[in-house]
This record gives C-alpha cells, structure tokens and sequence, in this order.
C-alpha cells in the first residue's frame, strides 16, 4: 500500500490508524491530518505517526483515508486537488458522500473507493462495506479490503446501496445502544441497582451478538428458542408489538437513510 494518509484524525481516524499499526503497519509508513495542534501532538506522542497537513498527505502519500465529517469535505478536496500524486487512491470514509463528488474535484483518473464502516472499528469490530467509483478496480477494493481488515469484517456491494448501508450498519450501533439504555432503565424501575441492571443487559447482549455470529440459526429461531408458550417471553414481545417498536425501526431506519441521501445531494454541483 505504500505509504497511507489518514485525513481526518477523530475517533473513527484514530482507529484506523491503531488497527494499521496493531496489524504490523510501521509508524513511518502512516501519516495523519488534524486541525487542533493540541489533539496532533498528542496523537504523535501515543503513536509516533508524524502529523502533516492535507497539501503534505497529498505530495507524499500513495493511499488517503479522507475521515473527516460531511460538511468538511470541500476545503479538504480543495487542497487535495492541486497536488495529489498521480494514480494516488482515495479512500472516502465520509457518510453520505458519493464517489462523483471525489471524482470531479480531484485530478481526472483518481481511483476512488467509498467506505461505510462503523464505531465498533474502536475495539477491532467494524463493520464496513466498499464501493468503488468509476476509475477504482477490483485490484484497489483488494487493497481497501486489506486494509479495513485489521479492524474488522468487510464486505462489498454496490454505490447505488450505499445509504441503506450508511442507514443499517453505519448507524446501526447507536440502535443497539438506544435499546440496552432502555432495558437498563427497565431493570431500575423492576428494582435492579443500575450496576446490577448494566451487567445483566450488558453481557446478554454480548452472548445473543454471538450466538448470531457464531450460529447458523435464523433470528426468528433463536427468538422462538427463548419464547416459551404462555411464558414470560411471549407477554413481553406481545407488548413490543403493541406498540410498534418493529414499525418505528423500520421507519427509523428509513429515515437515517434519507438523511444520507441528503448529506450526498448537498455537494452536487
């Protein structure tokens, strides 16, 4: 990969970058942008990357990770395009963004490929999909798909199902954290101390993600394991349905995915 670039240091950039290094990247070999000098030195201090500017990641690095947020992007494109190495590959991490956008600011030619990856990349799970853009072949997903594979599973699939994805996985996280708040809450008032209640929720839903992941059983079928006739399960899922909790993800979800849709449209010339 030669030399890699990650533009955009935050939580999801520090990541990558620790994965890099924890998958047997050597520190020379990564570089890094971050606007807040305080933030920088301390990256530099944890890591021993060298922190450079966007026009720097651009002159020097043969792959760049572009991390930053959505409403961010045209400065960045901005330095980028002027000074970027020739057949230099892109790699967007910027929700809600289409390849295009990279394609018409920067040099013609520029392989681009789009990543929706998510938060769980902080402890080497993530979930990310790949997409490639016009002048990306299968020969730099390859690449992309090495690289995101230090911190976690990837799969690809086309741009066009990008803000399903963007809505499902990329958000996806914050859903399961809304619930585990909600059932936490739900053992304090059944008279649980929170500790008690975290611990219970906490590790219920590390053993069900596994069993998902580990198994070979439907969700329904492991539902249905759990739901005993007339039991304790069942009364309580009556209630979920109820009150719509399956709409309202349904329709939550819907909306995330708009919302992409949108965050792409605002950049269109």
């Amino acid at each position: 990969m030669g030399t890699i670039a990650v533009l955009g240091a935050g939580k999801i950039g520090e990541a990558l970058l620790s994965g890099l290094l924890s998958g047997g990247r050597a520190p020379e070999d990564l570089l890094f942008t971050e606007r807040h000098p305080a933030r920088a030195t301390e990256l530099q201090e944890r890591y021993g990357i060298t922190g450079v500017t966007v026009k720097e990641a651009a002159e020097r690095a043969d792959l760049l990770v572009v991390a930053v947020k959505p409403q961010d992007i045209e400065p960045v494109l901005a330095d980028l395009a002027p000074l970027l190495r020739p057949q230099s590959l892109v790699v967007s991490l910027c929700a809600g963004l289409p390849t295009a956008l990279f394609e018409r600011r920067l040099p013609s030619g520029t392989p681009v490929v789009r990543v929706m990856p998510n938060t769980p990349m902080l402890v080497g799970e993530a979930m990310s999909a790949v997409s490639s853009g016009k002048y990306a072949g299968p020969e730099h997903i390859e690449i992309v798909t090495d690289l995101l594979g230090c911190v976690g599973k990837v799969v690809e699939v086309p741009e066009s199902q990008q803000d399903a994805v963007t809505a499902l996985s990329g958000s996806g996280p914050a859903y399961f954290f809304y619930l585990v708040e909600a059932m936490i809450d739900a053992g304090i008032l059944l008279g649980l101390p929170r500790a008690v209640a975290e611990q219970l929720i906490v590790q219920s839903a590390v053993g069900a993600a596994k069993m998902l992941a580990e198994g070979e059983s439907h969700p329904v079928l492991l539902r249905e394991a759990v739901t005993s006739p007339a039991g304790t399960t069942i009364n309580a899922i009556r209630e979920l349905e109820k009150h719509g909790v399956r709409a309202a993800l349904l329709a939550a979800i819907e909306a995330a995915r708009d919302r992409s849709v949108e965050l792409g449209r605002a950049h269109e010339d």
